[in-house]
C-alpha cells in the first residue's frame, strides 16, 4: 500500500496555496519519519505511532502552533485515506494538541501608518522617513511615479480593506469596481465577499488602473493581473513584502496591516461581528483571538458605562 502523497495533494485543490503546500511538506516529513521507524505504509501506522510522532516534534522544538498544523494534515490525510476506503479506521481521529497562545504581528500607530500612505506626519518638523517621488512628476515619462501609485493602491488596500497579501496579489482587475468603490476578494476556503472602499483607497486604486500600461507598455493588456511588477508579471507575495518594510518607518510585515486594520476599526467602536465579515473568518472566535482592544479603549468604555466609574 502506498503513501499516495501526490494524489493526497491534488485532493487539496479547495485549500489556499499555503495550505497546500504546507500539508504537503508535513506529509512528506511524517512518511519518512516512519519509513526510518520501519513503518512502509499507512495502514501501518496506528494512534500510538501518531502520538509518537507529535512527541518526537516536541523534542525537536517545534512551535506548539506548528505541531497543531502538523496533527491537522495528518487528520486530514487519514481521513482522505478512510474516505477512499484505503482504511477501515482512522488512527487520526480527534487527534490534536495544544496550539498555544496566538503570535500577533505589532500594531502600528496612526503616526507610523501615515508615513507610510503619505511619507509626511501632519503636524511634524516635515521631516519625511520615506523617499517620494517629486510632486508633479509626470507618470507618463518616469517609471517611478508609475511604480509609487502602485505602491500607494496596494498599502492602501492591505490598511483600508485588510487584506491578506495573498488576497491582493490574487486581485484580476475585474474585481475592483471604482465607482462602486468596492472589491470582491476570494478568501481561504474558496470564499468569496465583497468589501468597501474609502474614498481615499479607491482614488489610489484608480490612479495605479490609469497609469498601469505606463509601467510595462505592451504586456500590461497580457493579464488581468490587478497589480504587476516591472517585467509585467503578476506582483508576488515577496514583492509585497519588500514594498512595506520599504515604506515604513518601523520594522513591520504586511500583515501587520491587517492587524492594524482590525484593531483601529474596535478602538472606532465597530461591532466585533462587523469585523468579523470584514475579515472573512468563518468564525467570530478567530476575530477574537485575532484582533485586541487597546487599554486605551477597554479604559474609555468603562469609564463611560460603569456606574461607579
Amino acid at each position: 500500500m502506498e503513501w499516495s502523497l501526490d494524489e493526497f495533494g491534488r485532493s487539496l485543490h479547495g485549500r489556499s496555496p499555503a495550505t497546500r503546500r504546507a500539508y504537503g511538506s508535513d506529509l512528506c516529513s511524517f512518511v519518512t519519519w516512519c519509513e526510518r521507524a520501519g513503518i512502509g505504509e499507512p495502514a501501518a501506522v496506528t494512534r500510538l505511532v501518531l502520538r509518537r510522532y507529535l512527541a518526537y516534534l516536541t523534542t525537536r522544538r517545534y512551535a506548539r502552533a506548528t505541531v497543531a498544523r502538523k496533527a491537522a494534515a495528518l487528520r486530514t490525510y487519514f481521513a482522505w485515506l478512510v474516505e477512499r476506503g484505503v482504511l477501515d479506521g482512522d488512527p487520526a481521529g480527534r487527534l490534536s494538541v495544544p496550539a498555544g497562545p496566538a503570535r500577533l504581528p505589532r500594531v502600528l500607530d496612526r503616526r507610523d501608518v501615515t508615513v507610510m500612505l503619505e511619507g509626511r506626519v501632519h503636524g511634524g518638523d516635515g521631516s519625511l522617513p520615506v523617499t517620494r517621488v517629486p510632486a508633479g512628476a509626470d507618470p507618463a515619462v518616469d517609471r517611478e511615479v508609475v511604480v509609487e501609485r502602485r505602491d500607494d493602491a496596494i498599502l492602501e488596500l492591505l490598511y483600508g480593506c485588510g487584506l491578506r497579501v495573498s488576497e491582493l496579489t490574487g486581485l484580476d482587475l475585474g474585481d475592483v469596481d471604482v465607482g462602486a468603490r468596492t472589491v470582491t476578494v476570494l478568501g481561504k476556503g474558496g470564499r468569496r465577499r465583497r468589501l468597501p472602499m474609502h474614498e481615499i483607497c479607491a482614488g489610489a486604486v484608480e490612479r495605479w488602473v490609469r497609469h498601469r500600461h505606463l509601467l510595462v507598455g505592451d504586456q500590461a493588456a497580457a493579464t488581468d493581473a490587478l497589480f504587476l511588477n516591472r517585467h509585467g508579471r503578476r506582483l508576488g507575495t515577496r514583492d509585497v513584502h519588500r514594498l512595506v518594510v520599504r515604506r515604513s518607518p518601523v520594522a513591520t510585515h504586511p500583515h501587520a496591516l491587517r492587524h492594524t486594520f482590525a484593531t483601529h476599526l474596535l478602538d472606532g467602536g465597530a461591532d466585533l461581528r462587523v469585523v468579523q465579515e470584514l475579515l472573512g473568518h468563518a468564525s467570530v472566535q478567530t476575530t477574537q483571538v485575532y484582533t485586541h482592544v487597546s487599554k486605551e479603549r477597554l479604559l474609555a468604555v468603562h469609564g463611560a458605562t460603569h456606574p461607579r466609574a
